[in-house]
């Protein structure tokens, strides 16, 4: 078995850096589980753990999914969370509407069923994961910094190709490794 999703990995810039780097340093008393700039991915699906004979499978079918899908670029925008500004889970960057990131996670969810994975009962929203909220000190100062840094636009992200990883769990946080990667019509 192996821990698969499907995602579009993100490749930092100079802007999305500061953004990630100030909030870290503003929350640096709170216990937040940031994630490593180096993982950060939009994820499209996660099948969670997976007998190792169904991945073939799966990459067959993003691969004709993908075979008729062109580039596109999407724009990172808007810092929020999950979880109410009580009781705040995640902190996250939004992802401003996108007709063709949308219409690609759509039909990839959409389409599973036909190689026996159901579509989840939550709506796809796009979103970038950048910590895990373990316990806050202060949390109207949480969310006056959230406020702080709630920019319209971030990043610029080209999207050419898309990934089908395996997550290692791990104490020191999760390694990703590629199984397959999938190129998208330039």
């Amino acid at each position: 078995m192996k821990r698969i999703f499907l995602a579009i990995k993100i490749p930092p810039n100079e802007n999305f850096n500061k953004l990630f780097y100030n909030l870290r340093f503003d929350l640096k008393n709170d216990n937040i589980k940031w994630v490593d700039p180096n993982n950060l991915h939009l994820t499209l699906k996660f099948f969670g753990e997976t007998e190792e004979v169904k991945i073939d499978e799966i990459s067959l079918f993003i691969r004709n999914i993908i075979s008729n899908t062109a580039s596109f670029s999407f724009k990172i925008s808007n810092l929020g969370i999950f979880g109410s500004s009580y009781q705040p889970k995640i902190v996250w960057l939004g992802i401003s509407k996108n007709n063709e990131l949308i219409n690609l996670a759509e039909t990839i969810l959409n389409n599973l069923k036909t190689i026996g994975f159901q579509r989840d009962r939550q709506n796809f929203v796009p979103h970038l994961t950048l910590g895990r909220i373990n316990y806050l000190t202060d949390k109207e100062q949480f969310n006056k910094i959230i406020k702080k840094n709630n920019f319209s636009e971030i990043q610029t992200v080209n999207v050419n190709e898309i990934f089908l990883f395996e997550s290692i769990l791990r104490k020191e946080g999760p390694l990703y490794n590629v199984i397959s990667s999938y190129k998208l019509i330039n």
